[in-house]
């Protein structure tokens, strides 16, 4: 078999199969494990597969699929959800327990907080992960069953370790935001996002400018006075208007001082 050959038979596996470990591809297609390790390189290259420690998975291109992969949401709008996440950050202070759901943009605001002595709780393996050897950070996971790529816990168990814990703020995404209020896809992430916001006293939802004026499968809430929406872009007047009647804060992040502004 050439190499050529091998790698495309490695494609067409991974759009069969989404993803594939090293050793597996080895004893399919024959070759050494350096031998795939090339080939998915090149295939990384061409925006085919994404490489991964012992293996890689496909790249999915459509909008939907890219909604339920972590790596691939996590880069866009990169700039704009470092700019949003310098804001929130700036309003957890030392000593506050805040909860952090499974959106890249809250993934940001994680990665901000790594200086500050704070008690985080999360359904989000990445988040966790990224706190696994910070000292100053004491990580509480929530139970629950892992939500595939998107790399969170859901269903009963999450729901019922967030029904016991108090937090004082906070931090969730949303899928879309329009004067009914914020939206997202999936009814287990919508469910864990209502314990989340049911047990702490603030919510800050960090949304980036691409989610305005969208709706998803289902309404996760009405803003409420106890929301704060930070995002990096006015949003349309209705919304505004919205936010403003529901008694809910709307903060601009600028992005010449990553400073806020009330909208």
């Amino acid at each position: 078999m050439t190499n050529r050959q091998r790698i495309e038979l490695i494609n067409t596996y991974l759009r069969e199969h989404k993803y594939a470990d090293l050793r597996t591809l080895a004893a399919r297609f024959g070759g050494s494990l350096s031998t795939v390790r090339r080939a998915l390189d090149l295939l990384e290259e061409r925006g085919i597969a994404r490489r991964h420690h012992g293996g890689a998975s496909l790249i999915e291109t459509d909008a939907l699929t890219q909604d339920f992969d972590f790596p691939a949401r996590l880069r866009r709008q990169a700039d704009e959800k470092f700019i949003i996440a310098g804001l929130v950050a700036a309003q957890v202070k030392p000593g506050m327990t805040i909860i952090l759901d499974g959106g890249t943009t809250a993934y940001a605001v994680a990665r901000l907080l790594a200086e500050k002595r704070v008690r985080v709780i999360t359904n989000s393996l990445p988040v966790a992960s990224l706190f696994s050897e910070v000292s100053n950070v004491e990580t509480i996971v929530t139970g629950g069953i892992g939500y595939g790529r998107l790399g969170i816990l859901v269903g009963p168990l999450c729901e019922q370790s967030l029904d016991q814990v108090h937090a004082d703020l906070a931090v969730l995404g949303g899928t879309g935001v329009t004067e009914k209020g914020i939206w997202n896809h999936n009814a287990l992430i919508i469910s864990a996002q209502r314990r989340m916001i049911a047990a702490a006293d603030r919510t800050c939802f960090a949304i980036d400018a691409s989610k305005f004026g969208r709706m998803a499968l289902s309404l996760t809430t009405p803003f409420e006075p106890r929301f704060t929406i930070v995002t990096d872009t006015r949003p349309a007047p209705a919304v505004i208007k919205a936010v403003h009647a529901a008694g809910a804060t709307l903060l601009l992040a600028s992005r010449r001082r990553r400073a806020g502004a009330r909208a």
